[in-house]
């Protein structure tokens, strides 16, 4: 098991997951600009004997870390391995000293939901009509790190 800098040559098993997990999912070009382009952005992928099961962007500007973007390949779900994930992208928040992580999620994604308010993150707002797909709500949601915790 390995977590990693995400890489183009990542893009299409990335894309393939991401078009899996959502329904308003990010477009190659979005990674590509992420990965190349975005001096803010932090991509990882999560191996597993060799194969891509999971990744995840963050944003991060000053004392801020923004989860962009985060996914588990439906059959490595509900075995812990999201777990890793966040534990990875927490710490890496902690290590470049933001003081608090931020994300949006759906409003019926109950069991993200529940895996982030397990992490200490609370609903601070809702965005209405966030989602273009269907125009559904998104939670807000923070977390304080760092000397703030």
């Amino acid at each position: 098991m390995m977590i990693r800098k995400m890489c183009v040559e990542d893009l299409d098993v990335v894309l393939k997951l991401e078009q899996q997990l959502f329904s308003s999912c990010w477009t190659y070009d979005m990674f590509y600009q992420e990965i190349t382009s975005n001096e803010f952005a932090q991509l990882f992928v999560y191996e597993v004997e060799g194969e891509i099961i999971g990744y995840y962007g963050l944003w991060v500007l000053y004392e801020q870390a923004q989860i962009t973007t985060i996914g588990i390949k439906p059959s490595f779900q509900g075995k812990g391995f999201s777990k890793v994930l966040m534990d990875d992208l927490i710490q890496k928040a902690i290590d470049v000293e933001c003081e608090f992580i931020s994300l949006e999620v759906r409003i019926s994604n109950f069991k993200a939901i529940q895996l982030y308010k397990n992490y200490g993150f609370e609903i601070v707002n809702i965005r209405k009509n966030y989602y273009q797909d269907n125009y559904e709500d998104a939670y807000l949601m923070v977390k304080a790190i760092g000397g703030l915790s």
